[in-house]
């Protein structure tokens, strides 16, 4: 089994909205892949999606429920086959965390992106922000999908 691994700051949008993506992905792909999700920071552990992702994600039928988030530890980052991070500062702090681990920007894995962009967070803004990170996660997935299984298969 792979394990891939998200990672924004709080845990509370945009890599729980990634996990739920890659979950169901994996699932209609026939992959086993075990996938979580977590933050930098610990600021939002404990609580749940942010309303607006959760209205997001069910919009477009992704099961929102029972997440809680969490905070990223060292054993989290090298147990991973491959850890996705949003944001480039956050790729140079999970490495510096586990330097043996396999990090990775989400957006890199994005046909319609360019290299080193960052995941728009969402929080600050609109309904609208949830969407449009959403769209960006489901044009990345398939290509992250496809590079940890390839890494799963070969560990």
């Amino acid at each position: 089994m792979a394990k891939l691994v998200f990672v924004c700051w709080g845990n509370i949008c945009r890599s729980p909205m990634a996990e739920r993506v890659a979950r169901r992905e994996s699932e209609e792909r026939g992959l086993d892949v075990d996938v979580e999700s977590f933050g930098i920071s610990s600021e939002e552990s404990g609580n749940p999606i942010d309303r607006r992702a959760v209205r997001t994600l069910t919009a477009h039928g992704y099961d929102a429920s029972g997440h809680r988030a969490r905070r990223v530890s060292a054993a989290d980052l090298s147990s991973a086959d491959l850890v996705v991070a949003v944001e480039p500062f956050q790729v140079d702090r999970l490495k510096a965390m586990a330097p043996d681990a396999n990090v990775a920007l989400l957006n890199d894995f994005n046909p319609a992106k360019p290299k080193g962009e960052a995941l728009v967070d969402p929080w600050y803004g609109d309904q609208a922000g949830f969407e449009e990170t959403l769209e960006d996660v489901e044009a990345a997935v398939p290509g992250i999908l496809d590079a940890v299984t390839e890494r799963g298969s070969a560990t």
